[in-house]
């Protein structure tokens, strides 16, 4: 089976549109109808293929390592990587012109001069610079130390609230009201699920810090975040993205 069948069928399979997987890629739906023909003339080049074929597989739910390197053998290969001597080497030669040495007596001799000079202005104007100073602080305002105000110390009556310990993990439940395509993953992308979940089916995952999920119909399913019912997320139906933490939903 090539490249464009793969993703005919896997699309179709997932209950996707043509329309729906130009929304979540942005790629133009012209060019995902040719990707599905083996035409990847459109894409711009083999770089921007690789990657169309990359993020159109992931919307559909499938590894696109293999179809990548099915892409590659029958385009000549994948690049080769260049060495940093052949990137950063110049083809020619550069001459630089030869410096001469400063002249360091001729600088010391300048420096030595500009020193003298510094200080007998000092000297000059040591005495009245002094004075000034004096006169200055002798006429300046006694401004009165302030009083530091004593902080209250938070009371500890048995009226005050208790803070709420922080959930350690995010937990998501759905439950399908049609035959509904989700995706889900986990943290750092892990992926915990994806097919079809039937009519009447209920599904759990959890992870520790984020789960992520695309809902090929966001009117088919109901969810469940951290224990609270969310309700059905996509009254209009279409493809719909969510994703949630430990602290959702937030508390009202």
């Amino acid at each position: 089976m090539s490249i464009g069948e793969t993703l005919a069928e896997e699309r179709s399979k997932a209950g996707l549109t043509v329309t729906q997987v130009s929304l979540q890629t942005r790629i133009r739906e012209s060019v995902i109808r040719g990707m599905e023909r083996d035409d990847f003339t459109a894409c711009g080049g083999n770089f921007y293929a690789r990657g169309h074929i990359r993020s159109v597989s992931r919307v559909i739910g499938i590894d696109p390592e293999p179809l990548v390197r099915e892409f590659d053998e029958a385009h000549g290969g994948a690049p080769q990587p260049v060495s940093a001597i052949a990137a950063f080497e110049p083809e020619k030669p550069v001459a630089f012109r030869e410096r001469r040495s400063p002249n360091w007596s001729a600088a010391m001799a300048v420096a030595l001069a500009l020193v003298v000079v510094y200080g007998i202005v000092q000297l000059g104007s040591g005495g009245e610079q002094e004075q000034r100073t004096a006169r200055q602080v002798a006429d300046a305002p006694v401004t009165p130390t302030a009083t530091p105000t004593p902080t209250p110390s938070p009371s500890t009556g048995r009226g005050d609230p208790v803070a709420q310990a922080p959930r350690k993990k995010v937990e998501l439940r759905v439950k399908a009201r049609r035959t509904t395509w989700v995706n889900v993953r986990g943290d750092k992308g892990k992926s915990l699920f994806s097919g079809m979940i039937r009519a009447g089916d209920t599904r759990e995952w959890s992870a520790k810090k984020k789960i992520s999920i695309l809902i090929g119909n966001g009117s088919g399913v109901r969810l469940t975040v951290n224990g609270k019912d969310l309700g059905t997320p996509g009254e209009g139906g279409g493809v719909l993205r969510l994703s949630f933490t430990p602290d959702d939903p937030e508390a009202s």
